[in-house]
């Protein structure tokens, strides 16, 4: 199928009140992280449907995807890029990797980047120098901080957790409460595999750790361990 034909055919999927709905949910309002963002109004299972439809995407439709005004047209292509590294040889997995990177400017909400940063990113640093990890969570831009801590996850599944733990720190002075969202919930997946590796940790960091990012690091610890960390008592 063209471009053309695929975007009339996922366009065709909207619904304006979803659109109106989503506009609120990812807070697009002046100042908000997702400002001036648009909608089709089309649900993620409707997406990710598409996507698997059309396994036959060729890499430059999905970057026109991604270049797109409409966010559910850039979380496709998040999507379907993933899913093109997992499927490829070795050098589409090139292909797709540099192009994702190149291209972060577009991966610029939560749901993208969740949806592919440990799938594209994780994956073709592993036997790799991982340093722009530490360069991507040095950045100004929200999302490529983001990209650094969500794209670790991949080596927690592998019980690798250094990454994680070097990222976090250089993301324990950080502004963002979606930076302490995401960096909290990978401390969290490191202590569901490794409690002691991520006791450690915070028994370093705790005190001076952002409330929402310890929140989301200690969701799952027994009551009363959980509230000596919230009152400072470990």
């Amino acid at each position: 199928m063209t471009l053309a034909e695929l975007r009339k055919e996922f366009r065709s999927q909207g619904d304006a009140k979803i659109a109106e709905h989503s506009q609120r949910f990812f807070k697009t309002g002046e100042g908000e992280y997702g400002a001036g963002d648009r909608f089709l109004g089309i649900r993620v299972p409707v997406v990710r449907k598409f996507a698997k439809q059309h396994t036959d995407m060729t890499l430059r439709q999905l970057l026109a995807f991604l270049k797109s005004p409409y966010h559910e047209e850039r979380l496709l292509a998040c999507i379907a890029l993933a899913a093109l590294y997992k499927r490829g040889d070795e050098n589409v997995k090139r292909e797709v990797y540099e192009s994702y990177v190149a291209n972060l400017d577009y991966v610029n909400n939560w749901d993208m980047v969740d949806g592919s940063a440990h799938l594209i990113v994780g994956p073709w640093l592993q036997e790799k120098s991982r340093k722009p990890l530490y360069s991507l969570a040095k950045r100004k831009d929200l999302w490529r901080r983001r990209v650094a801590i969500m794209s670790t996850y991949h080596y927690i599944r592998l019980g690798d957790f250094d990454d994680t733990l070097g990222i976090a720190e250089i993301l324990l002075g950080d502004d963002e409460d979606l930076i302490h969202k995401a960096t909290g919930w990978m401390l969290r997946e490191v202590g569901n595999r490794d409690r002691p590796t991520e006791e450690a940790f915070l028994k370093k960091h705790y005190l001076n750790m952002p409330r929402t990012m310890l929140r989301y690091a200690i969701e799952k610890f027994p009551e009363s361990r959980r509230k000596a960390y919230l009152n400072g008592k470990v």
